[in-house]
């Protein structure tokens, strides 16, 4: 047998800083470019009742773990569940359990974080943000932890939702956070563009973006949904998560290929390789750049190995016993 720690939602919760987040998280993308493993996303559908399984994972040599994450949304309770199991890349003994519904927006959001500091402007200071949800929510912390940001804009369709978001985020960020009226108001003139939504179309017009300006869509992870415009696809320095994903599940690429205006040898990099310095980044100040965040295992397991160690030195969780096979399989 061998101790496992089970760490609940509320274990997690509060536990770690967005600037700690993305400090994990750029080590793991670092690794990810220097040769560590990982895989894109499998999901699968179910129609009665409608719902998914969705996995993917992660091998963080140098961190020391692997694992991933898997979760279940929709069927009959019509609600996600998020679980991400943790092992020990040397031994492959189990580390920890999470519940992983606290720390998702998290997580996410450092893997956007890492991408604007590896990609955009050093002076951006203004922040364009298109969804007002949990997702919305951890990546525009994840931003502040990067940039000194001092001017945010918020739009999302239902007008009390962009409301809240922006009183909210006003009180905890040092900057300006308003909601406008529309996204073409939020996306003129913003150093950085932030969407985080489960639209099936485009959210802004590529055209409005400013020379300079940095995007990062993070809801990218279906070949029949796009945030992005084919002209924001044209105009940019593609940067994916995870290079195989671009072509599987990338639907604002898929679309831009299909319409014959990019290629596979469009894609500059994935974002690993930027942070690992194998590739330059942003190479000028008149440069868009995009990080295509369809989410993989990179983010989950550096983020659940850092509040692993994080939960351990404060005493929290849960021991659970887990039995290896060489005992299970044997009785012996």
């Amino acid at each position: 047998m061998t101790d496992t720690l089970f760490l609940t939602s509320d274990d997690v919760a509060g536990l770690a800083t967005p600037a700690e987040y993305v400090d994990a998280v750029r080590e793991g993308y670092r690794e990810r470019g220097e040769g560590a493993s990982a895989e894109p996303r499998t999901k699968l559908v179910n129609g009665d009742p409608p719902g998914m399984f969705t996995t993917y994972a992660a091998i963080l040599p140098d961190t020391g773990a692997m694992g991933g994450y898997m979760y279940a949304a929709g069927f009959g309770e019509r609600d996600a569940w998020f679980m991400t199991p943790l092992f020990d890349a040397d031994s492959g003994e189990p580390l920890a359990l999470l519940d992983g519904a606290s720390m998702n927006p998290f997580k996410t959001g450092a893997a956007g974080g890492v991408a604007v500091d590896a990609l955009a402007r050093e002076d951006a200071a203004s922040v364009a943000i298109i969804g007002s949800g949990a997702q919305a929510r951890g990546q525009l912390r994840a931003v502040a932890a990067v940039r000194d940001i001092d001017t945010v804009w918020v739009y999302s369709p239902t007008k009390e939702n962009r409301e809240s978001f922006a009183g909210e985020m006003d009180r905890l960020l040092d900057a300006s956070v308003a909601a406008v009226a529309s996204s073409a108001a939020a996306v003129e003139g913003a150093d950085v563009v932030v969407t985080a939504t489960n639209a099936s179309e485009p959210v802004f017009d590529g055209d409005l973006l400013e020379p300079g300006t940095h995007v990062t869509a993070m809801g990218q992870y279906s070949a029949n949904k796009r945030e992005v415009d084919t002209t924001t696809i044209e105009r940019a320095k593609y940067v994916p998560d995870l290079r195989d994903r671009a072509t599987r599940d990338a639907g604002s690429f898929l679309h831009a290929m299909e319409e014959g205006v990019v290629t596979e040898d469009d894609i500059y990099a994935e974002l690993g390789d930027v942070v690992a310095g194998e590739v330059p980044g942003r190479e000028n100040d008149e440069e868009i750049t995009l990080f295509d965040s369809g989410g993989t295992g990179i983010e989950t397991v550096a983020a659940a190995y850092m509040l692993y160690e994080k939960a351990r030195e404060e005493g929290l969780g849960t021991s659970i016993d887990f039995a290896p096979a060489s005992e299970a399989l044997t009785g012996e």
